[in-house]
């Protein structure tokens, strides 16, 4: 059993918002949200007022405890206004990726059975599209586009936001997706007390104050963008300087015009920092810190920035279904190598997967995490949460690793199938069910491969039943998903192996990769 070195901390019995927003009235005028691209600011004392506004407006449109409301958008400051008026009227977020496509934003509605979705201009007919087939009863637009109402319209509501009774620890807050450790993307229920519980563990190896500044270029609707980046620095005090998508240019005139000290990324952009010439052009002094997450980050790239910078570079890790964060590495004390030491109140175990039995200091095995910050379970779906949390609360990580003499944790493979491209996961089973709906083709298997600017990309390994090229199949999946779940390479071969059972043995298709490349 491993412990975290730091001290239990005191997580309060409180909801999310009262807790993230609590000393809002203290910052007044202090810039909480910037737009990154128009300069549009929103201070502590407005985003509160707003979220009090929202939540009444909600409210006077039906709104009642436990519903819930969709947010499909990129990162704006208004983002963050929708998701706390929608719990601090008593709802349930559930924030779906602005890249989906009508499938699977329609998927996500009917799923976590949302009443009201929240969208862009630009994404509304997508938008309108999926609630048709949903039982989502208004559309709302940030800004103003023909056919929703005007998010305006709920900051208008001149009632008070309605006094509704939270139980934190067992009343669900948000509801993000997750494909987990296999299969297709799940509702995660993430309570208000595993949110409180993991912003508290972050604040202890990732502290911020009032003078930081954070660029939000991850997604917030992401949990890592989402908690790590958006909900912890509201939470001090902190400015987030929001970016809608990823352009290197301008988040390196943010970050140059912004004087941005705290960076949370993902290797991608590592990666860009350290090798783009364009970057010298540009004075990131201020940058203290780039915490890197969401997918492994070489130890040579974590140092080839830090030099190249002038900044520290660290690294975290977590999942969905842990609010995001089980271990990040101190600040004083980095191994770039490693992805941290465990958070607060929480337990680690290290588990062979062909044994069961838990294994030692050096040793590799499946991370088993146990704490506050673990999801109460996937929505609807006790199977899936039976797989992935045991009996004893032990969550099923799914990746393999191990921890040195210090209780620093090192991840070095997947028990599990996802494919992480720049960060974003892609489960190979929803790849897989498109490219067997095409009529040409007689079965199929996606594994991740290596990629040094995405970190892995899908490959999939196709028997034909018709003729057909892998252009015209990678064209068809593009056309019913989202950008980042793209097959990036086919291979066409006789049969696809698989175990007696049928499951398809990705594992065996990942070592026959490896071997090749290696060659």
């Amino acid at each position: 059993m491993f412990r975290s070195p730091l001290p239990d901390v005191t997580i309060p019995v409180v909801p999310l918002t009262d807790f993230v927003l609590g000393d809002a009235a203290r910052f007044g005028d202090k810039p909480a949200l910037i737009d990154g691209p128009t300069g549009r600011t929103i201070t502590y004392t407005q985003l509160a007022q707003a979220v009090e506004r929202v939540a009444a407006g909600l409210a006077a449109r039906g709104l009642r405890k436990g519903d819930v409301v969709a947010v499909y958008s990129p990162n704006l400051p208004e983002y963050a206004i929708a998701f706390h008026g929608t719990l601090r009227a008593g709802g349930i977020v559930t924030t779906a990726n602005p890249l989906y496509t009508v499938e699977e934003l329609t998927h996500q509605l009917n799923d976590a059975g949302a009443t009201f979705l929240i969208t862009i201009p630009p994404l509304l007919e997508t938008a309108l599209a999926a609630a048709q087939q949903s039982n989502v009863r208004e559309v709302f637009v940030f800004g103003e586009a023909e056919g929703a109402t005007p998010f305006a319209a709920l900051l208008q509501s001149e009632g008070a936001a309605p006094n509704v009774e939270i139980d934190p620890r067992e009343d669900v807050a948000v509801l993000p997706y997750s494909s987990g450790t296999t299969g297709l993307p799940k509702g995660v229920m993430l309570t208000h007390y595993n949110l409180v519980s993991n912003l508290c563990q972050i604040a202890a190896l990732e502290p911020l104050t009032p003078d930081d500044v954070l660029i939000g270029i991850l997604p917030f609707f992401h949990i890592y963008g989402m908690i790590v980046i958006l909900n912890s620095a509201l939470n001090n005090g902190a400015t987030v300087v929001s970016m809608p998508r990823f352009d290197l240019v301008q988040f390196l005139e943010l970050m140059q015009k912004h004087r941005v000290t705290r960076a949370h990324l993902v290797p991608p952009v590592v990666l860009a920092l350290a090798k783009h010439p364009i970057v010298d052009q540009y004075d990131l002094s201020a940058l203290r810190m780039i915490m890197s997450g969401a997918a492994p980050l070489g130890e040579e790239l974590a140092v080839a920035v830090s030099e190249r910078l002038g900044c520290k570079v660290k690294q975290a890790y977590g999942m969905t279904e842990a609010s995001p964060a089980t271990h990040i590495t101190p600040d004083d004390r980095i191994k770039p190598a490693a992805v941290g030491v465990l958070v607060p109140n929480t337990e680690a175990r290290i588990v062979d997967p062909a044994t069961g039995q838990d294994v030692g200091v050096g040793e590799r095995g499946e991370i088993w995490i146990r704490g506050p910050q673990v999801m109460k379970g996937y929505l609807n779906r006790p199977d899936a949460t039976a797989a992935t949390v045991d009996a004893e609360g032990w969550l099923h990580t799914g990746d393999v690793g191990y921890a040195d003499e210090d209780g620093y944790f090192y991840i070095v493979d997947r028990v599990k199938e996802l494919i992480k491209y720049k960060g974003y996961q892609v489960a190979p089973a929803e790849l897989e069910a498109v490219l067997l709906s095409h009529p040409a083709v007689a079965d199929a298997a996606v594994i991740p491969v290596p990629d040094e600017e995405a970190g892995e990309i899908p490959k999939a390994f196709v028997v034909k039943k018709a003729d057909v090229d892998a252009d015209e199949l990678m064209a068809y999946v593009a056309e019913h998903v989202a950008p980042y779940k793209k097959v990036r390479e086919i291979e066409f071969v006789e049969s696809i192996p698989k175990s007696a059972s049928g499951k398809i043995l990705r594992r065996v298709l990942v070592e026959q990769e490896r071997a090749r490349r290696a060659r």
